[in-house]
C-alpha cells in the first residue's frame, strides 16, 4: 500500500465543521462556499481552489446580519 495521498501538495479545505446554508445567500455560514463549490471541491485543480480560497473572505458580507438570541436579547 502506498502513503502517496498523504504526501499530496494540496490546498486544505476552507470547511470549518458549520456545514449550514443560508437559505437567503445559499452559501455556507461557515465557509462561505456554495454547495456547488463544496461539492466540486475534490475535482478543482489546486490553481482553482486557490482561486477560490481568495474569494471566500469577501463573501461573508453577503450573509445577512444575525437576529435575535442571546445578544439581541440584551439590548
Amino acid at each position: 500500500m502506498s502513503d502517496d495521498i498523504w504526501k499530496r501538495d494540496e490546498i486544505e479545505s476552507p470547511c470549518v465543521k458549520i456545514c449550514v446554508l443560508h437559505p437567503e445567500a445559499d452559501i455556507c455560514i461557515g465557509c462561505f462556499r456554495t454547495r456547488h463549490e463544496i461539492a466540486g471541491w475534490s475535482r478543482l485543480s489546486r490553481d482553482e481552489r486557490r482561486a477560490l480560497m481568495s474569494t471566500l473572505p469577501e463573501r461573508k458580507s453577503l450573509l445577512p446580519g444575525r437576529r435575535g438570541g442571546r445578544k439581541a436579547k440584551r439590548s
